[in-house]
């Protein structure tokens, strides 16, 4: 079954990149309707934005997302991956700014919000998109595909010459809650190399030890050190699954990210779409939907954090 939220869920901070506060409701929505952001605060202008892959225009350090109006929102990576983790294909989101708060940096706010006010099965099937054959999109030494897959798996490997972070690899498969369990809590991260370079530039005007995970040489400098000792990965795969929850339907796929970001996942969907033989959309029954993310997902499986 489709699923929704049951009542409207609040979430209040600032942006990452801009700084600036902004008021994010999660609201119910209808079977079929999908995931749709409003930005309350624009007038004269269309502030509808539907939350897809066709509608990225900027995914550099973030995901930006823009209607035909000019009219945006930023890093949505988090709370889509949420929703996507939670198994939510139908939501509004009204949001009176242009960038979703960062909260912790991680997506385990949007989790506990969403969970703790209750989700709503919907009187219509799931339909997921399966990839039929190997898609690949590459830039530099990055690298990422989509391969044929039971259900949703994500493989990352990252490599970083901070020893803080250095090699990582991680493989999960994204069902009975293993988002949840596993990835939800993991906070975006940086260099403290690049903080000057991004604030310089008028980004990463709203982080702070409290919402990012900064790291120098083998130094963690935000305050409590990591919550897993590989959370750069995890985190990495999070981003992914918000990324991935943009092609509007759960993917029954093995996602591999080798170095990736926001700009190649996005890019690794543009090609799958282009190619009608490479995907199809099914309805999922029995084991295919009992193995979706979301499925069989409980507040006790929400890790505990300081």
């Amino acid at each position: 079954m489709q699923k929704t939220v049951k009542a409207p869920v609040r979430f209040r901070g600032v942006g990452l990149h801009n700084g600036r506060s902004a008021v994010m409701l999660v609201q119910p929505a209808s079977a079929e309707y999908g995931i749709w952001f409003r930005r309350t605060d624009v007038r004269g202008k269309d502030p509808m934005i539907p939350a897809l892959w066709n509608r990225v225009k900027d995914a550099r350090l973030c995901t930006l997302l823009e209607n035909s109006d000019g009219v945006s929102v930023s890093t949505v990576e988090h709370i889509m991956a949420a929703l996507a983790g939670l198994g939510i294909q139908n939501a509004l989101i009204d949001i009176n700014g242009p960038e979703v708060p960062i909260l912790d940096g991680s997506a385990r706010p949007f989790v506990a919000g969403l969970v703790d006010r209750g989700l709503r099965d919907l009187d219509a099937p799931v339909r997921a998109l399966r990839v039929l054959k190997p898609v690949s999109v590459y830039q530099g030494d990055s690298a990422a595909h989509l391969l044929p897959a039971k259900g949703l798996e994500i493989n990352f490997q990252i490599e970083f010459p901070d020893a803080a972070i250095g090699r990582q690899n991680k493989t999960l498969t994204m069902s009975n809650g293993t988002f949840v369990r596993e990835l939800a809590d993991s906070r975006t991260f940086c260099r403290a190399s690049d903080v000057a370079f991004m604030r310089d530039n008028g980004l990463a005007l709203g982080g702070t030890y409290d919402n990012a995970v900064v790291v120098d040489g083998a130094a963690i400098l935000s305050p409590g050190g990591l919550r897993h000792s590989d959370e750069a990965v995890r985190h990495k795969m999070l981003d992914a699954l918000g990324d991935l929850a943009l092609a509007g339907a759960p993917l029954l796929a093995r996602y591999e990210g080798n170095r990736a970001g926001h700009a190649l996942t996005n890019k690794l969907l543009r090609k799958l779409f282009s190619d009608p033989l490479a995907f199809r959309m099914e309805t999922c029954e029995g084991d295919v939907a009992q193995k979706l993310p979301g499925m069989g997902v409980h507040r006790s499986d929400l890790v505990q954090v300081a």
